[in-house]
């Protein structure tokens, strides 16, 4: 596979994590076990933005097109669609930390209906089993 064709890949993937990482949250109210996928990527996708880091994928990315003589991101469809979504022209570290708090709430408030979800399809399992508070059927 040539390096371009590696560095479209990753900004593809890069995409598909951020969409997995912000939107996730739905996945888990739908399936509670994708959380155990979702919340690491949740969390690492805040703390990219929270702390103004650059996510390691990029510097990778850049490597492969330098590797292929690219001096920027003009040509295909993955460097005019996706990567104006993912680095965004004035992006400022103010921005940064607004979209990293965006990431957390949007997922606090999806992870309590999973919770409430869960809790309530849990009391009525012991309900329809038979078991009282007390634990005692």
């Amino acid at each position: 596979m040539s390096a371009r064709a590696l560095a479209d890949a990753l900004v593809s993937l890069h995409a598909l994590f951020v969409v997995f990482a912000v939107a996730g949250g739905f996945l888990v109210v739908w399936k509670p076990i994708v959380a155990l996928a979702h919340l690491p990527a949740a969390l690492w996708a805040a703390w990219v933005e929270l702390s103004g880091s650059i996510c390691p994928l990029t510097p990778l990315e850049n490597a492969w097109r330098r590797e292929t003589g690219q001096s920027g991101y003009a040509g295909g469809f993955v460097e005019h669609y996706l990567l104006p979504v993912l680095y965004p022209a004035g992006l400022t570290s103010r921005i940064q930390l607004g979209l990293g708090l965006g990431v957390v709430a949007i997922n606090v408030v999806l992870y309590s209906i999973a919770w409430r979800r869960l809790r309530s399809n849990a009391s009525r399992e012991l309900r329809d089993n038979g078991v009282t508070r007390g634990g005692r059927p």
